[in-house]
């Protein structure tokens, strides 16, 4: 008898926080996790995921080298299984005033934001369009929709990743793909958040922040619509937060 393999989400960008949030909560339905990042341990999530009773893998990558990206979705496909649903959660978040913006930064923030998103959208596409389905979701942030003081690169590259993801979903959504571009818009409880932005942590109310396994319900909500009534865009914020 043929083993039926689970099905295979790959998470491209899986921070300590949201990414990982994402991978436990596809695990705990029984889907195998790829848990990809450019840099950092991965072994805190692997044990994770499998004291929920996946399998999982966890692998270097970098979103923005072409060759980097072709290779590991040649390696999830050949070798654990077809992918059923991508999350691109890389980041790209900096804050400089426009005149200390460097090219070099504006640069490295949209290829992070932007160009790994249409690297990795690509190319899982290319697996998935044969098979007639597939789910790929991107995480945008406030930024994806407007821009701030001392935001200028970040929000250059969230706008063209909704740009993509608005292409994508016109072209594939007919093709049986799901594209998914969910708009982040509030502080997400981390570290990281906490360093960055301390004062305005600090003044956020009680259950001010986004806890990253709340966030997380919104991705696994978004993969298991039926394709008679898919969301393109969802935007997510605190209920403190202000439109």
């Amino acid at each position: 008898m043929t083993e039926t393999r689970p099905k295979t989400a790959l998470i491209v960008g899986a921070g300590d926080h949201l990414g990982s949030a994402i991978a436990r909560r596809f695990a705990r339905e029984g889907l195998q996790i790829v848990a990809t990042r450019r840099r950092g341990d991965l072994s805190p999530l692997i044990a994770e995921v499998e004291a929920c009773g996946a399998r999982s893998y966890g692998f270097h990558s970098d979103a923005r080298d072409e060759e980097q990206v072709a290779e590991l979705v040649e390696k999830v496909e050949t070798e654990i299984g077809p992918i059923d649903v991508v999350v691109f959660n890389v980041g790209g978040n900096v804050r400089f005033d426009i005149l200390e913006t460097s090219a070099r930064i504006y640069r490295k923030s949209w290829e992070m934001c932007a160009f790994a998103g249409f690297l990795v959208g690509r190319e899982v596409a290319r697996r998935m369009l044969p098979r007639g389905e597939g789910t790929i979701l991107f995480t945008g942030a406030s930024a994806s929709l407007r821009g701030s003081r001392g935001f200028a690169a970040f929000a250059g590259g969230k706008h063209a990743l909704r740009a993509l993801a608005q292409s994508m979903a016109r072209e594939l959504g007919p093709q049986g793909i799901h594209i998914g571009h969910v708009v982040v818009d509030g502080l997400i409880e981390n570290r990281a958040t906490e360093e960055l932005f301390p004062d305005l942590v600090a003044s956020k109310p009680e259950d001010g922040i986004i806890k990253p396994d709340h966030l997380a319900e919104i991705y696994w909500q978004l993969y298991r619509q039926p394709r008679t009534a898919w969301t393109f865009e969802l935007d997510a914020r605190p209920y403190s937060e202000p439109w």
